[in-house]
């Protein structure tokens, strides 16, 4: 048993606290560990390596791996006592289960490795845009408010297959030269308006999909412009995030006019659930090899339909 002395110095830290309360309930590895708590990995293996001297945690290999799990059971409570004073704790349990997912996703896993083959060598006949343009005619028509439309090319996209397309930008600028080009394409199933993400100009329960591509990290208020999507579609629609990963690029405020430097696929499955989304699901989707190597997420929800 560990020194009770020592056991509570290590409880005094709140960033060992999170990780034991994490090894309370799984086995995880130093990447998993990284990946839930957004910590770097020396430092996660240096509060490892601590814990695992006075002799609160163990770790046993697992292939390349070595997965590591609270070995002192009688602490238990006590930490469940200092987790209700530790803010991180609930999003931690959070971000614990969607590593749990991800752990036991394999066929994702395979195709993100397909996926990132895709358009390396050269094939005749096989590029992103075809499989992109197949995809699309699969779509069943819909009405689709694609908000922060910018220019609007996505939804000149999506009106190949809409029933209608409501595109909402707060540039008025955009507004109007994303209209013009639509005019002058002949596209006629489209309707620009300028509005806020928080407060669009869409009337409630009216269209079927609400997309955000890559435009939420402008939000002032993220949930609100979530919980305004949620208003905006009927019973039984489906909201659609594609937006980067929580990130430390800086210039991306200036460079990009950016309000959050992305988001977690905790804080996104969050501002879902709080908003009233069912069924909330969410994957990385691409990742950048070059630096500063952003990722992008994937994010859906259903809007539950009426009892």
């Amino acid at each position: 048993m560990a020194s009770i002395l020592k056991s509570l110095r290590m409880l005094a830290d709140p960033s060992r606290l999170r990780i034991l309360l994490l090894l309370e309930r799984e086995e995880l590895s130093v990447a998993e560990l990284q990946e839930i708590l957004s910590m770097g990995q020396s430092r996660i293996s240096t509060q490892l390596a601590q814990l695992k001297q006075v002799g609160l945690v163990e770790d046993r290999k697992q292939g390349k791996n070595s997965l590591y799990c609270l070995v002192d059971r009688e602490l238990v409570h006590l930490l469940h006592a200092a987790a209700r004073e530790l803010p991180e704790a609930e999003n931690d349990a959070k971000a614990l289960q969607l590593a749990l997912d991800k752990r036991r996703d394999k066929v994702r896993s395979y195709f993100d490795q397909l996926a990132g083959k895709f358009g390396r060598n050269y094939v005749p006949g096989r590029s992103w845009k075809g499989l992109a343009e197949t995809l699309l005619q699969l779509m069943p028509p819909m009405v689709i408010a694609d908000l922060g439309a910018g220019e609007g090319t996505f939804s000149q996209l999506l009106a190949q297959r809409a029933l209608r397309v409501i595109a909402v930008d707060n540039s008025a600028k955009m507004v109007e030269f994303g209209a013009k080009l639509a005019q002058e394409n002949g596209i006629t199933n489209m309707d620009y308006r300028q509005g806020d993400l928080e407060s669009p100009p869409v009337e409630e329960a009216s269209v079927d999909l609400a997309f955000f591509s890559q435009s939420l990290h402008h939000a002032l208020h993220p949930q609100r412009a979530v919980e305004a999507a949620y208003r905006i579609l009927r019973p039984g629609g489906r909201i659609v995030i594609l937006d980067l990963k929580k990130h430390a690029f800086e210039q991306a405020r200036d460079l990009y006019a950016d309000t959050w430097l992305g988001f977690s696929e905790v804080e996104l499955r969050s501002f879902l659930e709080h908003a009233g989304f069912a069924q909330v699901q969410s994957w990385i989707v691409d990742s950048e090899k070059q630096a500063p190597a952003f990722e992008t997420i994937l994010a859906l929800g259903f809007k539950p339909p009426h009892p």
